[in-house]
C-alpha cells in the first residue's frame, strides 16, 4: 500500500483531530560525552515569594539553581543548564491540598525571568516539571522541578543580568483512592485528569476524581538583589562599546536605521534589547545523514498516520555529562479525542495515540556511538540501540478556556525502552560484550498514575500553550517542541561472553542510576493523509516522498 499525495485540503475533522493530539520524543543516549565545565558560574539563590492559595496569601520559600557562563560574546547565544527550581509551600497550603481530598501532587512550574542589557529589557520563561510527592503528614511541601530554559544572546558589550519574577506552579491533585474516585482507575476507556489551567490565579478542575489548582506566585518586596539571579558579562570587558551598534543574535552589527528614520526610543530599546530565543540555534544534519522516516508496505499509513524524527540529550548523573541521540524515526498512529471531565470555564478533551520507533523495520533506534571517559580518565566508545519492549503511549489532554479561547496541552508519554550495547572499547581496545548486552528492565520513571499504568517505562512530560493570533509555545503535535523527564537507568546484563570478561559490574558501575534528567526535541511532524508540501510562500511539512521536512536540532 501506498499513500497517495492529497490534492485537496485536510478536511477539518482531520485537522481538528491532528491539532488534538500530542506526538512523543524519545530518550536520549545513555552513556555520555563528557561536557567541559570551564568558565561557568553556579549560582544558587533563595528567595521570599507569596503565593495566593485557597485559605489565602502565604508566604513560600522559592530556590534557583543553574550554571551560566562567566562571559560571552557580544550576539553568543547561550542556554542557562542544570536549572532547578524548588518551591516549598508551608504547612497551611498542605492542609490547602488535603481538604481537596489529595493524597499526591505533581507539579509544573512557570517561572519569568526577566533579562536585561544596559537598560534593555526582554523577558523569558523557565518551565519545569517535577516528579510526583505525596503529602506530608506534617511540615512544609517541597517540589522539585527541572525543564526547559530558552537560550539567551546580548546585543551588544555590557554585563547581560537574569532576575526572577512572577511564578506561578500548576499543581495536578491525586487522591488517595484513585479507584474510589476516578473511573480511569477502573474503566481503561474513561477519561483521565492530568491537567492545570493556564492562569496565574488559582484554578480548579471540577471533577471529582484527580483536581487540579494552579497557585500564583509574587515575589516578596524584602527579595534580597530584588529577585537578581546572575550576571554575565558580554563583550571583551563586559562594559558597554560607546557608540557602537548593537549586534543581533548571529553577532553581525546592526545598523541605526530606526533612530535615522526618526523612530521613538521605545522602538530603539527594542532593537538592543536581548534576544531571547526559545529553540536554541544549531545546524540540523543532512538528510543523507538521518535514517529514513517513511510509511511501507509492511507499515502502511492510515488516515491518522503522522511521522517525525526526534532527537535530544540526557543527563547521566554519575558521568557526569549528557550524551546525544541522533535524529530517530517516529510512527505515530493518532487516537480520538473524548469528552473529559466537565468543566465550568473550558473544553476538555483526552486523548490516547501510539507511537513506534521505526529503523529497518524494527521498532529501535539506529545503533549510535558515544565517547565518554570511565571513572574520569579512562576513554570508552560505546554503540548502543534503544529497544522498545512495548507500544509506547501517549496521553494527551486538550483544554480550551472559553473565555478567550486558548489552547493548553498536557502531555504524559510512557516507554518502556531497553539500551542494548552492540560494540565496547576501552582506550581503543575492543571488548566484546556479547550479543546480549543491554538493561535488565526498561529505563524506569516515577509515573503520576501507576495504578492505571504499572510495570517499568520512562515517563516525559510536556506542555503547549496557543493564543489566537499568536504562534504556539511548548510542545504541540504540528509544530513539534521538547518534553522533559528524569529516568532511573537500571543494572546492565548479558554483557561479556563465555570465555571472557564479565562487564555487567563495569558498566552498571558507571551509568546505572536515578536522577538522570532528559531533554528531547521533536520536528515538525508530516500528516501522510493531507501532506503539506514547501510553496515559496510557505514551509513544508513533509517531503515528496511523504518524509517529515524538518530534521530537529537537539537542544542541552
Amino acid at each position: 500500500m501506498k499513500a497517495q499525495r492529497a490534492a485537496a485540503p485536510r478536511p477539518p475533522r482531520v485537522r481538528a483531530r491532528t491539532t488534538s493530539i500530542a506526538a512523543f520524543v524519545v530518550l536520549a543516549a545513555l552513556i555520555p560525552t563528557t561536557a567541559s565545565a570551564s568558565g561557568t558560574q553556579e549560582i544558587e539563590v533563595e528567595l521570599p515569594y507569596v503565593c495566593t492559595l485557597p485559605s489565602g496569601q502565604l508566604p513560600t520559600t522559592v530556590r534557583i539553581s543553574a550554571e551560566f557562563p562567566e562571559r560571552a560574546d557580544a550576539g553568543e547565544t547561550f542556554s542557562p543548564s542544570g536549572v532547578t527550581t524548588t518551591v516549598e509551600l508551608p504547612a497551611e497550603a498542605v492542609a490547602d491540598l488535603t481538604g481537596r481530598g489529595a493524597a499526591q501532587v505533581r507539579a509544573a512550574t512557570r517561572l519569568e525571568v526577566g533579562v536585561a542589557q544596559n537598560e534593555a529589557t526582554a523577558k523569558a520563561t523557565w518551565r519545569g516539571g517535577a516528579e510526583p510527592v505525596a503529602l506530608p503528614g506534617s511540615g512544609p511541601l517541597t517540589l522539585v522541578s527541572k525543564g526547559d530554559v530558552p537560550s539567551v544572546a546580548g546585543r551588544g558589550d555590557g554585563d547581560l543580568t537574569f532576575t526572577a519574577g512572577a511564578l506561578a506552579v500548576d499543581l495536578a491533585l491525586d487522591a488517595a483512592d484513585p479507584a474510589a474516585t476516578d473511573p480511569a482507575a477502573t474503566d481503561p476507556a474513561a477519561p483521565r485528569t492530568a491537567a492545570t489551567g493556564p492562569d496565574s490565579g488559582s484554578d480548579s478542575d471540577s471533577d471529582s476524581g484527580s483536581d487540579a489548582l494552579t497557585v500564583g506566585c509574587a515575589l516578596a518586596e524584602d527579595a534580597p538583589g530584588q529577585g537578581l539571579l546572575a550576571t554575565v558579562r558580554v563583550g571583551a570587558d563586559g562594559s558597554p562599546s560607546p557608540g557602537g551598534s548593537p549586534s543581533g543574535p548571529d553577532g553581525a552589527s546592526r545598523t541605526p536605521d530606526r533612530e535615522a528614520r526618526g523612530h521613538g526610543q521605545e522602538e530603539r530599546q527594542g532593537d538592543r534589547s536581548p534576544e531571547v530565543l526559545q529553540t536554541p540555534p544549531g545546524a540540523a544534519p543532512d538528510r543523507d545523514d538521518v535514517p529514513p522516516c517513511r510509511y511501507d508496505e509492511q507499515h502502511p499509513p492510515t488516515d491518522v498516520s503522522l511521522n517525525a524524527y526526534v532527537t535530544g540529550y540526557a543527563n547521566v548523573k554519575k558521568m557526569k555529562g549528557a550524551a546525544y541521540l541522533p535524529p530517530s524515526c517516529l510512527l505515530i498512529e493518532q487516537g480520538i479525542p473524548v469528552d473529559g471531565p466537565p468543566d465550568p470555564e473550558h473544553i476538555i478533551f483526552d486523548t490516547v495515540s501510539w507511537a513506534n520507533f521505526h529503523y529497518q523495520g524494527r521498532k529501535e533506534t539506529p545503533p549510535f556511538p558515544s565517547t565518554f571517559l570511565s571513572f574520569d580518565f579512562a576513554p570508552v566508545k560505546a554503540t548502543m540501540v534503544l529497544e522498545q519492549t512495548g507500544p509506547i503511549r501517549i496521553d494527551s489532554r486538550i483544554k480550551l478556556r472559553l473565555s478567550d479561547f486558548t489552547t493548553v496541552t498536557d502531555t504524559y508519554v510512557r516507554a518502556p525502552l531497553v539500551v542494548h550495547v552492540t560494540d565496547l572499547e576501552v582506550n581503543g581496545t575492543p571488548l566484546d560484550v556479547g550479543p546480549d548486552c543491554r538493561t535488565e528492565t526498561s529505563l524506569t520513571s516515577a509515573d503520576p498514575d501507576p495504578a492505571n499504568h504499572p510495570g517499568d517505562h520512562l515517563v516525559l512530560y510536556g506542555r503547549g500553550e496557543q493564543i489566537i493570533g499568536q504562534e504556539a509555545t511548548g510542545y504541540l503535535l504540528l509544530s513539534g517542541g521538547t518534553l522533559s523527564g528524569e529516568t532511573t537507568i537500571p543494572a546492565f546484563t548479558g554483557c561479556g561472553t563465555a570465555d571472557g570478561e564479565d562487564l555487567d559490574r563495569l558498566l552498571t558501575a558507571s551509568v546505572s542510576g536515578p536522577g538522570n534528567h532528559i531533554k528531547q526535541v521533536q520536528g515538525q511532524t508530516c500528516a501522510i493523509a493531507a501532506p503539506v508540501f514547501p510553496t515559496p510562500e510557505t514551509p513544508g511539512q513533509c517531503t515528496e516522498d511523504l518524509q517529515p521536512y524538518e530534521i530537529p536540532v537537539a537542544e542541552h
